[in-house]
Parts: structure tokens; sequence; C-alpha cells
């Protein structure tokens, strides 16, 4: 005689999950991109490595482009030419930060199994607030263009700030935010902070003796256009490997003659620059 509904002792519930370092513009390292960083490094090619995962070839370089701005160094390199024809691979420091979520991983895994025995003593209700509170804490940005630099340089006026960020050795930006916004930051010589650029925000230039009245002037060679129907995006790649996105016409980019390799420059705004702080 089978037993009735409430008689029937309830599941054990358990919690898996995999670790994912976020930071307030999304997720910067996590399974998928591990995942890719250590094909890059066994199959010494973004595009086999993308097979991989799987993921599409320019949603794989988009996560290496991410990666590369977030870091404090790249973890990722292009090689060109050589016996093989180039390809690319993964630094010294990509490999560190690997090994490091790898480890993380394990004893992120034997917390969470120390947390479902002590969730089964309270019932599924417990377990369930927990996901919701889960949910509730994550953050992702719409921004194309996500940098993580240090405050070298702050200006007041009546109204607004003028902030100045340091990206790495060869990049910095401005932006100019409102006062009260730059209080609220809290914003100081020396801290971390990140930048947001929206991708139509960006316009681009190949011509260095033209002046603009924007004050952000980002030289790199364009690593990447994908074209749509309308618009293109083109990827530039910096100096100290930092990567700048811009959507601009299919028509700019043909009357500019872009093509991979070829010199240009990221033109934006400082009016253009959102800025965030970590609590």
């Amino acid at each position: 005689m089978r037993k009735h509904s409430d008689e029937l002792p309830q599941a054990a519930h358990r919690l898996t999950g995999r670790l994912e370092v976020e930071t307030e513009q999304g997720t910067f390292l996590g399974n998928t991109r591990i995942r890719l960083l250590e094909a890059i490094d066994t199959h010494g090619s973004i595009s086999q490595a993308a097979k991989y995962v799987p993921l599409s070839y320019k949603a794989a370089w988009d996560a290496v482009d991410a990666m590369n701005n977030l870091a404090d160094k790249s973890l990722v390199t292009r090689a060109t030419g050589g016996r093989h024809g180039g390809g690319t691979r993964l630094t010294d420091y990509g490999r560190q930060m690997v090994e490091l979520y790898r480890a993380l991983e394990a004893e992120y895994q034997a917390a969470l199994e120390r947390l479902t025995a002590s969730m089964n003593a309270g019932g599924a209700g417990t377990l369930q607030e927990f996901r919701r509170l889960l949910k509730r804490t994550s953050m992702k940005t719409s921004a194309r263009n996500q940098f993580a630099g240090t405050v070298v340089g702050l200006k007041a006026g009546e109204v607004d700030y003028e902030v100045r960020l340091k990206l790495g050795d060869a990049n910095e930006l401005a932006a100019v935010i409102t006062r009260d916004s730059a209080e609220n930051l809290e914003l100081t010589i020396g801290m971390e902070i990140w930048a947001l650029v929206k991708a139509p925000s960006v316009m681009i230039l190949t011509e260095k003796e033209m002046r603009t009245s924007a004050r952000n002037h980002l030289w790199g060679e364009v690593s990447r256009i994908h074209r749509s129907a309308i618009n293109a995006e083109v990827t530039l790649a910096l100096p100290g490997g930092k990567t700048v996105c811009a959507v601009i016409s299919n028509e700019s980019v043909s009357n500019l003659a872009l093509a991979v390799g070829s010199p240009a420059c990221a033109v934006f705004k400082a009016s253009s620059v959102i800025l965030c702080a970590a609590d």
C-alpha cells in the first residue's frame, strides 16, 4: 500500500555550482571563460578553442577582450607570423589565473557541500530563500567597453568633476561626471574604479592630424571587423593588451578603408564615460 504524499520522506537537497568572479560590469571569470583559456593554451588557436568550448568565433574574441581589459595584465596574447603563421597563446599570468580559479572552485564546491548539509536540516524553504538572494545580487551591464583603471587625476568644477583614469602603462582616459556623482563614488587618487563606454558612443578616425573636441583618443590597430546589414562592430587592439569596440556604419568602414591591421583611433567624449566603484 502506497504511503500518503505527506508521509513520504523529503528528498535531500544538494547545491552544486560553478565559481564566477564578478565585477560591477558582469562576469570577469567563469567556467565558460576558464574553459576557453584552457582550450587556447591547448590548441594555440582562438578558432579551435571556440569550437571546443563551444562558442562562436566572435563570442570567443569578445570574451578574451573583456578579460584582457579588466585584468591587471594580459591573459591572452596574439602571435603573428612565424613558421606556423601565428596564433593565440595564454600568458604566464593567464595560466596562473586558470590555476587559481580551479583551486578556488574546488574549495567553493566543498563549501557548498557543507552549506547543503546545514540547509537540509532547515528544510526546503531555507534553500529557496538562498536562491532568491543569489538572483537579486547579480548585476550585468549592456556597455560593450568595460575598463578597470586607477584614478590619477581629479579636477573639481562648480557642477562637475573631471576624472582621469590610468588603464595601464600605455593608456589613459578622461571622464566628466557631476559633482554629486563624484561625491557619491567617494573618488580619491589611487582608488580602483571601472569605466563603461557604449560602443555606439565611440567614433573611429584614421588621420592623426585631425582634431576633435572629444577628450579621449585611443590609438591602436584594427583587430576585427564584424559586419551586419547596416552597421559594423570594429575592435581596436590598443598598446598593452587592451581593446576598444565601436559600432559604426558599413559605409564608414568603407570610407575609412578600415581593414584588419590598419592603424585607427577610437574617439569618445569624456561625458560618454560612466564610472562605477565597488562598495
